[in-house]
């Protein structure tokens, strides 16, 4: 339970994180905090003390094919935000987001 606490106040943090940069002169700052691998710190423990340094590594790999979506993102966003209002752009680069994760989960399924 206290491990689980634990991961609560590491998301927590990067939320407050997140929200003082984005106020700050530096604002910009507050994109580069989401990919500290907050996440991905506590998830790859789980992993490896759940599953094994063999599944760590493949967890490794998928997360750099995960980049795909995240840039799919980013660049929808980069192209859109001035064109349209911000929660349409945001709102279609989610979406975009979705979908490019969701074709690459179904690659990988179909290749391991």
């Amino acid at each position: 339970m206290l491990s689980l606490f634990l991961k609560c106040l590491i998301g927590a943090l990067a939320v407050l994180i997140i929200a003082l940069f984005s106020r700050s002169k530096v604002y910009y700052i507050a994109g580069l905090v989401p990919l500290f691998p907050t996440f991905a710190l506590i998830a790859h423990v789980i992993i490896v003390q759940e599953q094994g340094s063999e599944a760590l590594k493949k967890t490794a790999l998928f997360g750099l094919w995960s980049l795909i979506p995240y840039a799919m993102y980013m660049s929808t966003v980069y192209l859109l935000a001035t064109k349209m209002a911000a929660w349409l752009s945001l709102s279609i680069a989610t979406i975009v987001w979705i979908i490019t994760a969701a074709v690459l989960v179904y690659i990988w399924q179909v290749t391991q």
